[in-house]
C-alpha cells in the first residue's frame, strides 16, 4: 500500500483559512493524477485542488464545509490499490465541469433507466451549491454534462443569464413572494471579506468625492472608426475600458499623491501603475490587477480584461492577480448606473467611478446640443490627498477622454 496525502494548497499570507465546498470523489472510487477533487473558497478567489497521483480514494479527511489552513491534510489516495466494487458500477455523482470535457472521451457510465418527466433534475454538488445560493431553479436549467447533467458551468452561465435579466433581490429566493417567506443563509466567504473590508475603508479613510462630467464622442467616434480593423488586427473588441486606463494612468503621473497610499504616518508614493479592475461575478465583487499599465498598450489592456472578466465568472481568477493594486476603476455603467460614489479599496487613497454614458443636453458655444455624456466620480483619502489635486486629476482624465489625442503625445 503506498498512501499519498491530498494537502491544502499554500495559500497567501493574507489568508489564513478557507472553507471546503463539495468533494468529487468518495472514498473507494478511482481517480485520476490532476483530477480535480475539490474546491476551495477563500476571502477572495475559489482553488481547485488536483489529485496528486492517480490511485483510489481511501479516506477523507476533511469533509464538506469543513475550515481548513494552508499544509492541512484533505484526503489520502492509495496509489496502488483498486476501486471498490460498489464504487466502480456508481456514476460518479460528484463530477461537474469534466463532465463536458475530460469524462467525455471516457467509457459510457452503464446505461440507467430513463428519467420520467416528474424526475427531479441531476446536478452536480458544485452546480447544486451554486443554484441553492443564487435562487435559481434547476428545472429552468439545460444540463450540458453527461446523460444532461447540470456541471457547475451551467449554473454559473444560468444564475449570470437570470441576474442580467431580473432586477430581483439578490437573496437566494424562490420567485413566488407568496405567505411572506424568509430565507437565512451564511455569507460566502467572498461577500463576508467584502463586507470587512469596506466597513474599514469607511473607518479608516476620509472619503471625499468629487465629480465631473465627460464628453464621450471624440472617443466613440474613434471606436467606431477603427473597432472593426482593431478587432481583425488583434483579435479581441475594441471597448471603453482601456480609454479609461489610459486616461487614469495620464492623471496619475501627472498627479503621484492619487496613486500614493498610507503606511501608518507615512505616505507611500508608488513608481509603477496597477491598476484594479472592479469586475462582477456570481460570487460577488472581485478586482483583478492590471500590472505595469503605462507599458500595455490598448490592446494589451483590452485583451487582459476580457481574460479577467471571462475567469471571474468561472471562479479562475488566482490569489496573485487579485493581491495589490495602487488605483481601481469601477464601472457601474454597464448595469445602468447614472451616479454614485465608490468606496476606496484599501489600502489605496482613491478609485475612478465610471457611469453610463447618456445622450444629454449640453450647452457649448451658448447653445444646447446634443453629446454622449458620462459623469465621472473620483472618491479619495483626503487624509493625504487635497481637494485641488483631486479635482485636477478629474479634470485631466476629462480631458483626455475628450482629446484622446493627447493619450498618443502623452501631453
Amino acid at each position: 500500500m503506498a498512501i499519498i496525502d491530498v494537502l491544502v494548497p499554500q495559500l497567501s499570507e493574507s489568508v489564513s483559512e478557507a472553507t471546503l465546498l463539495n468533494w468529487n470523489k468518495q472514498p473507494g472510487q478511482a481517480v485520476e493524477a490532476d483530477e480535480i477533487l475539490i474546491e476551495i473558497e477563500t476571502d477572495k478567489v475559489v482553488l481547485e485542488v488536483p489529485a496528486p497521483s492517480a490511485g483510489v480514494m481511501s479516506e477523507i479527511v476533511k469533509g464538506d464545509g469543513s475550515t481548513v489552513a494552508s499544509g492541512e491534510v484533505l484526503a489520502r489516495i492509495d496509489t496502488e490499490a483498486q476501486p471498490s466494487a460498489a464504487a466502480a458500477d456508481t456514476r460518479d455523482e460528484a463530477s461537474s465541469d469534466a463532465d463536458t470535457q475530460e469524462q467525455a472521451a471516457a467509457p459510457a457510465a452503464p446505461e440507467q433507466p430513463a428519467a420520467s418527466a416528474s424526475s427531479s433534475v441531476v446536478a452536480s454538488p458544485a452546480a447544486s451549491k451554486i443554484l441553492s445560493e443564487k435562487g435559481v431553479d434547476a428545472s429552468a436549467v439545460q444540463g450540458t454534462g453527461r446523460d444532461g447533467r447540470i456541471t457547475k458551468g451551467d449554473a454559473l452561465q444560468a444564475y449570470t443569464a437570470a441576474a442580467s435579466k431580473s432586477a430581483a433581490p439578490a437573496a437566494p429566493m424562490q420567485a413566488s413572494l407568496d405567505g411572506r417567506p424568509e430565507q437565512r443563509v451564511p455569507m460566502s466567504r467572498l461577500r463576508a471579506r467584502i463586507s470587512e473590508r469596506l466597513l474599514q475603508s469607511q473607518a479608516e479613510n476620509a472619503i471625499l468625492t468629487t465629480f465631473n462630467e465627460v464628453n464621450m464622442q471624440n472617443v466613440m467616434d474613434l471606436r467606431k472608426a477603427y473597432r472593426d480593423q482593431f478587432e481583425k488586427e488583434h483579435g479581441v473588441k475594441l471597448g471603453f475600458t482601456s480609454f479609461f486606463v489610459k486616461a487614469v494612468v495620464s492623471a496619475l503621473k501627472k498627479y503621484p499623491i492619487i496613486n500614493a497610499s498610507v503606511d501608518g504616518k507615512d505616505i507611500v508614493y508608488h513608481g509603477y501603475f496597477d491598476i484594479g479592475i472592479a469586475v462582477g461575478s456570481p460570487r460577488g465583487l472581485v478586482v483583478p490587477i492590471l500590472r505595469n499599465v503605462d507599458q500595455m498598450s490598448i490592446a494589451d489592456i483590452e485583451k487582459q480584461v476580457a481574460e479577467y472578466g471571462a475567469r471571474a465568472r468561472d471562479g479562475k481568477l488566482t490569489l496573485e492577480e487579485l493581491t495589490g493594486g495602487t488605483f481601481s476603476i469601477s464601472n457601474g455603467g454597464v448595469f445602468g448606473s447614472m451616479l454614485s460614489t465608490p468606496i476606496i479599496n484599501p489600502p489605496q487613497s482613491a478609485i475612478l467611478g465610471i457611469h453610463a454614458t447618456k445622450e444629454r443636453p449640453v450647452v457649448e458655444n451658448g447653445e444646447i446640443v446634443i453629446r454622449p455624456m458620462n459623469y465621472l466620480a473620483l472618491s479619495y483619502d483626503h487624509r493625504i490627498i487635497d481637494g485641488r489635486e483631486a479635482v485636477l486629476s478629474l479634470v485631466a482624465i476629462k480631458e483626455a477622454l475628450e482629446d484622446p489625442q493627447r493619450l498618443l503625445l502623452d501631453i
